[in-house]
């Protein structure tokens, strides 16, 4: 009985020794979480899942960096964080309608039919699950071309839309992500300048 009441109270003063002391109210006395700088963690994580978005579609892309920056804009406490919002948000939206514009012009001026593409991003998407980091840059690739040549069976026709097609939804992949960017840019200055300084 005289060992197990030393090992209780052993036990007791080596957790009150590595435990932090309560204060008269019971509270841990931990850091607290300024909600600028949550909300400063929240708009970065979402930022970064736009950006891959973008250039992964099975991400939200633009809408997710859109709703970053409002996340600061609200939760910062900053003015700069509305200048960021406001100029981010046109950024983006002129690059995702000009992404979409330009794809749509490219792909119409050669008569290339949307099914294709869309057949190509989805068993594209399920191949990447299958295959990551690859597979969804083979898997679109390869059943594009399948899908080209089964609309237009020759196989030179069907390589030249393939390419069209890769060509211009990459060119509008760019345009949209140097948009984003420049927005995701802002975000850090605004962060950085409400912040730091």
């Amino acid at each position: 009985m005289a060992v197990l009441g030393w090992a209780r109270g052993s036990l007791r003063g080596a957790t009150e020794r590595r435990s932090p002391s309560r204060s008269a109210a019971g509270s841990m006395p931990y850091p607290e979480v300024v909600p600028a700088d949550l909300a400063a963690i929240v708009a970065v994580l979402l930022a970064i899942v736009g950006v891959v978005g973008i250039v992964v579609p099975v991400l939200p892309g633009s809408i997710t960096i859109v709703v970053a920056l409002l996340v600061w804009a609200v939760w910062g406490g900053s003015a700069w964080g509305w200048v960021a919002f406001a100029v981010g948000t046109v950024a983006v939206l002129a690059g995702a309608t000009a992404s979409f514009l330009l794809t749509k012009r490219n792909l119409e001026a050669r008569a290339v039919p949307k099914w294709p593409l869309r057949v190509s991003l989805l068993v594209g998407v399920v191949a990447n699950f299958l295959l990551p980091a690859l597979g969804l840059v083979i898997g679109f690739l390869v059943t594009l071309l399948v899908c080209e040549w089964l609309r237009v069976r020759t196989l030179r026709e069907a390589l030249s839309t393939s390419w069209l097609a890769v060509r211009s939804i990459g060119l509008g992949m760019i345009i949209e992500l140097g948009c984003a960017l420049f927005a995701c840019t802002l975000l850090a200055i605004s962060i950085l300048t409400s912040l730091v300084i």
